[in-house]
């Protein structure tokens, strides 16, 4: 078995060399990420300057690259050219993390994390993200986590097009309260930025946002977790709210 690992942590953070080390005591990994921190970079791709690739010293038996780009550069390199020219052997499963924050409700439109594994879905590859949600941050309850979903995920499959957005609670192992497979919640921001002077006199401005408390319906991710759970949700790029569309060709409109 042939695992991709992504992040947006970038590439030296804790959380994807616990993981992709636990990962390759039982397949081949290969490490793409960035070379710097992409959080909330969302699904950005690099189109108008060249995405350098580094081999880089990482863990032993592990190949690793760093990459100038963006979380779901990283998979597409990885899948289009890095692993096709280093191994013989195919992909099987694109994983991104670990994250060290949650990636609840509406952060998967924002979330690096949650890209990478989308950006491995688009690729026909079955993926997932993990994202531990505050601390303190056990890494190791993580990739437990992550081995039973894989176990899962290449017993069972995922429809094309769909990846499972995970998210851990604090704590170790044995303090979860369960697994729960849920849907996207509601999880808000305060819109708040803060206004400073650089020392060149400039104004610029500083995000402070706080997450609001939501009412959450029970199969909610955000409602899974504050109820100590692990929260795996499926998620499918499909933009299209078909209700809508039906109502759309009713009006009609021609040129």
């Amino acid at each position: 078995m042939h695992i991709l690992v992504a992040n947006d942590d970038g590439i030296h953070a804790q959380g994807i060399l616990s993981l992709a080390s636990f990962l390759a005591t039982f397949a081949t990994v290969t490490v793409v990420a960035p070379d710097r921190p992409q959080s909330a970079s969302s699904h950005a791709i690099t189109l108008h300057k060249p995405l350098y690739s580094d081999r880089v010293d990482f863990a032993p038996g592990i190949a690793a690259y760093q990459v100038n780009g963006t979380p779901a550069d990283c998979v597409k390199l990885g899948v289009g050219a890095l692993c096709a020219e280093a191994f013989t052997e195919p992909l099987d499963l694109v994983v991104s993390g670990i994250n060290a924050g949650a990636n609840l409700g509406h952060d998967i439109v924002y979330s690096g994390t949650a890209s990478a594994a989308a950006e491995g879905a688009l690729l026909g590859l079955p993926a997932m993200a993990l994202s531990l949600t505050d601390a303190p941050f056990d890494y190791t309850a993580g990739t437990f986590i992550a081995k039973l979903l894989i176990y899962n995920i290449l017993k069972y499959g995922l429809p094309q097009g769909t990846y499972l957005n995970v998210n851990i609670p604090p704590g170790a192992y044995d303090e979860f309260q369960g697994i729960a497979m849920t849907k996207v919640g509601i999880r808000k921001y305060h819109n708040d930025y803060t206004k400073r002077i650089d020392p060149l006199g400039r104004h610029y401005y500083w995000q402070v946002g706080e997450p609001i408390d939501m009412e959450n319906e029970p199969d909610s991710d955000v409602s899974a977790i504050s109820q100590g759970m692990v929260s795996v949700t499926p998620i499918k790029r499909d933009f299209t709210n078909t209700e809508v569309l039906a109502t759309l060709r009713q009006w009609k409109i021609t040129l």
